[in-house]
């Protein structure tokens, strides 16, 4: 049966390979350390939780809820723009509530791509960056993701030659997988560019809380004209950890935000009343949770780079995100990074997500995820070096393992 028209626009799911992996290991009884999803694992707020279980079985909180979010919630994320960044939102026309920022980023390229549009995405990069895209039948040109003079360059080139001239730009940081991040005027030049080149820009800033050196990464819109060309999503997931709760916002240019806030009209009625009760519990209440949660990063961060680098492998340290990107290490970065994941966790009991998951270009390298504790980071180290001092041994495995797939 011939596939279907969308899914043949997708690729395969890169991910599947190491995933057969670890379910193969962990039948045989292995104990797989698992540092690949970015699924974190610390608990939500105790205040916020209390709030949901307060919530939930009132009078009319099991009725639709509403699709672009309550008032209260939308209020509370303007509030949190207006203390985090000095960002002024009208909380009934630049902001609309998502199911987790995913949902929002997918709905918007929906909302905003004609078939054949040219969108500029960077390269390796959060699989919906591109794939919302595809999903919506624009065509994916690719640029760098580092945010230096590279990516401006490649800009000015993909705008001067792309055939239909270019719709949208998508930034990411601090970055996912990259962990890379971006200063104010690097803003400023993105928003110059767009004004220039007339570019939608989205700014992921889902890991805007994340940070490990004393300087919180800026909004997009705290620069001067932004909100005439971007739009800004954010995420509760990794901020309070609540990634099942789906819940994450849309804000900035009114016009992309209605078109927005139209397209999920069609589709969804909105989260749960009270997880949107709960979650603007979490954005006005009290930010020692926030504190926590990043020295709890922080230290994580701290052993896996001094723990793994024992061990044999060089682990550049992130300065924000929940991640690591790391150069597969020596006499094994001559394998692809699917390849080198698949080994990790047959032979090394560690799980990790190959950087080719996120784009062609992240084939060199992994991303390991901070969701393990301390103990479970320094086991994985001690795992790690017995694989690597025999390396060779296990590389030289690898050739009749690729040929039996």
């Amino acid at each position: 049966m011939e596939e279907f028209h969308r899914i043949r626009r997708l690729p395969p799911y890169v991910f599947e390979q190491v995933n057969r992996a670890k379910a193969a290991a962990r039948n045989a009884g292995a104990d797989i350390i698992d540092l690949g999803m970015g699924n974190p694992d610390l608990p939500a707020p105790a205040h916020v939780v209390e709030k949901l279980k307060e919530t939930a079985g009132k009078f009319r909180t099991d009725r639709y809820s509403a699709s672009k979010g309550i008032a209260g919630l939308r209020r509370a994320q303007a509030a949190y723009y207006g203390r985090r960044f000095g960002v002024k939102l009208n909380p009934d026309t630049q902001v609309v509530a998502t199911l987790g920022s995913k949902e929002g980023f997918a709905n918007m390229a929906q909302a905003i791509t004609a078939p054949g549009d040219v969108v500029l995405v960077p390269n390796p990069s959060y699989p919906i960056h591109a794939f919302g895209f595809l999903m919506a039948g624009g065509v994916i040109r690719s640029v760098p993701c580092n945010p230096g003079p590279e990516l401006f360059h490649a800009l000015e080139r993909a705008c001067a030659h792309s055939i239909p001239k270019p719709t949208a730009l998508v930034v990411c940081y601090p970055s996912n997988p990259t962990a890379e991040v971006a200063d104010l005027d690097f803003y400023k030049d993105v928003v110059a560019f767009a004004k220039k080149h007339d570019l939608i820009v989205l700014s992921d800033l889902a890991y805007a809380e994340v940070y490990f050196d004393d300087v919180p990464p800026p909004s997009m819109l705290q620069v001067p004209g932004a909100f005439d060309v971007a739009v800004e999503f954010t995420s509760m997931s990794k901020t309070f950890s609540m990634p099942g709760w789906r819940m994450g916002f849309a804000v900035g240019n009114e016009r992309l935000i209605a078109a927005l806030a139209r397209v999920k009209s069609y589709l969804d009625y909105g989260a749960f009343t009270p997880v949107q009760v709960a979650a603007t519990a979490a954005l006005n209440g009290p930010e020692d949770c926030i504190r926590e949660m990043r020295e709890t990063y922080k230290r994580r961060r701290d052993v896996l780079v001094e723990s793994f680098g024992r061990a044999g492998w060089d682990v550049p340290p992130p300065r924000a995100s929940m991640f690591a990107w790391c150069p597969i290490p020596k006499p094994f970065d001559t394998l692809g990074s699917i390849e080198f994941a698949t080994m990790l966790v047959e032979k090394a009991e560690v799980a990790v997500a190959p950087g080719v998951g996120f784009g062609e270009h992240g084939d060199g390298f992994v991303r390991i995820a901070l969701v393990e504790n301390e103990q479970r980071i320094r086991q994985a180290a001690r795992n790690l070096r017995r694989f690597l001092e025999t390396g060779p041994e296990k590389l030289h495995n690898v050739v009749p393992l690729a040929q039996s797939r």
